[in-house]
């Protein structure tokens, strides 16, 4: 009876031998695969074998450790900052500053793009190292762990750069200091003074500082001193920055208290050659070319007056220019002084011609007054009195001698009675230089011309050495 069941037993075994040697044959190396898997950089040993220690000092590609579980992140609440409850947490601040992208007046702002990296310990991250290495990760664990919230002062906008990733670097180290490194754009506000426009020199700042933290929970502060601040070669095109240094302090809300507070304080001096070309040489050639004025004829009505607007409507649009790109100040500028200044210029070279024309026809209207038109005064020879040719060109006819009556003879004896000596008793009359000069001068007008040429341009020239000397 025992034989029947032992040999049933020896059938089944007969029978499912081949079967194990056939997967056996098909499958050979899937043990092996696994153990790949499990060490994907293990070295392989004679015969297929794998190195099992090799296979353990590979944390990466172990199942069961993984970064939050080396750095404990699930063990603590990282809502709280390190130390709680104790003194302030240190933070150290240094800055690289890649670019300055845009500078606007119009909007008394700057574009900046930088390095922002922070440095504190939280020994809530510490982790055991045999070869003491940092560990380095990206965006993804930053937002399970406790960092600074630094936030810019003054900002308009900001944001951090996501190509082709966040730009986010987080490097912890065994013993708990961590570095967290973040790349940004930022436009900040600049209070600019154009008092010295464009001979000015710009002072604006970007500041850092804690949102939620005061000063008793956290202390910001420079990594390096006065070399926590560099910059790369940074050319603009209007301005030249004559230095960047790096500043400290504290600011005070009413509601909060104390804050920490850093500066990156850099100094902008403008480059004057644009605005040369640009404002102040066609303004200078626009004031020299409504000298040109003096030296036409001044009967050549149409080509003086012709000459005086053009001036003035040229200086009207290069003020208006100017001014449209500038923000609506409540001051006056120093390119304004200058605009207005030679505006004043051209404008008076136009009144001067005014003047001679004016005084030209009074002195010939008195002419013209004081002798009798003869029969023969021909049209043609009246124009002269309008102003329409010299004098030099047309042949006048001598007027003829005025009869002498008895009226005239009274008032030549009258003259002479005049200017005979006074006698005892008689008031002298004072003498007027100003009026008589004035006078001379009405009576020969041409001479406004001649004293214009040389007051003018000695006037301007005057002008632009103390403008020169005061805002340079």
């Amino acid at each position: 009876m025992r034989v029947a069941p032992l040999a049933l037993r020896l059938m089944c075994l007969a029978w499912l031998w081949p079967l194990t040697q056939l997967n056996s044959s098909h499958f050979p190396n899937k043990r092996r695969h696994k153990d790949m898997y499990v060490g994907g950089n293990t070295k392989q040993k004679q015969g297929g074998r794998v190195d099992l220690k090799l296979k353990k000092l590979d944390s990466t590609k172990s199942l069961l450790i993984k970064s939050e579980q080396l750095l404990r992140i699930e063990d603590h609440d990282f809502a709280m900052r390190p130390g709680f409850g104790g003194s302030a947490i240190p933070v150290g601040i240094d800055v690289q500053v890649e670019s300055i992208d845009s500078i606007s007046e119009v909007n008394m702002d700057f574009t900046m793009t930088l390095y922002l990296r922070h440095y504190w310990q939280d020994d809530r991250l510490a982790f055991p190292s045999s070869n003491n290495k940092s560990r380095t990760f990206d965006a993804r664990l930053v937002k399970k762990i406790w960092v600074p919230d630094v936030f810019f002062v003054h900002s308009k906008r900001s944001f951090i750069h996501d190509t082709t990733m966040e730009n986010i670097m987080l490097r912890v180290y065994p013993d708990g200091n961590i570095l967290y490194s973040v790349r940004i754009t930022v436009t900040a506000l600049c209070s600019m003074d154009f008092s010295s426009f464009p001979l000015d020199t710009q002072n604006c700042s970007l500041e850092l500082e804690s949102y939620a933290y005061n000063e008793n929970d956290l202390m910001l502060y420079w990594k390096n001193g006065n070399d926590s601040l560099r910059t790369d070669e940074i050319v603009l095109s209007q301005f030249f920055i004559e230095d960047f240094q790096p500043s400290f302090g504290l600011a005070f809300y009413s509601s909060t208290g104390w804050y920490n507070r850093l500066y990156i304080n850099f100094i902008l001096r403008r480059h004057i050659f644009f605005f040369m070309l640009q404002t102040y040489f066609p303004t200078m050639l626009m004031v020299m070319l409504s000298w040109v004025s003096f030296w036409i004829d001044r009967r050549a009505v149409p080509a003086r007056v012709s000459l005086g607007i053009t001036t003035v409507l040229t200086m009207s649009t290069i003020i208006t220019g100017v001014s449209a790109s500038m923000p609506q100040v409540s001051y006056v500028k120093a390119v304004d002084i200058y605009l207005w200044a030679s505006f004043l210029f051209v404008f008076l070279s136009v009144i001067e011609y005014a003047a001679v024309n004016y005084f030209t026809t009074v002195e010939e209207m008195k002419k013209v007054k004081g002798a009798k038109m003869p029969s023969s005064f021909n049209a043609t020879q009246a124009m002269v009195f309008d102003g329409c040719f010299h004098d030099n060109e047309i042949d006048l006819t001598p007027f003829p001698e005025v009869s002498s009556t008895p009226n005239t003879e009274r008032n030549t004896q009258s003259r002479n009675s005049t200017v005979s000596a006074p006698t005892e008793g008689t008031r002298l009359r004072r003498k007027h230089p100003l009026r008589e000069n004035l006078s001379f001068i009405m009576s020969n007008s041409y001479m406004i011309d001649s004293y214009s040429r040389v007051i003018f341009p000695l006037a301007y020239l005057l002008f632009n050495i103390i403008y020169w000397s005061l805002y340079a």
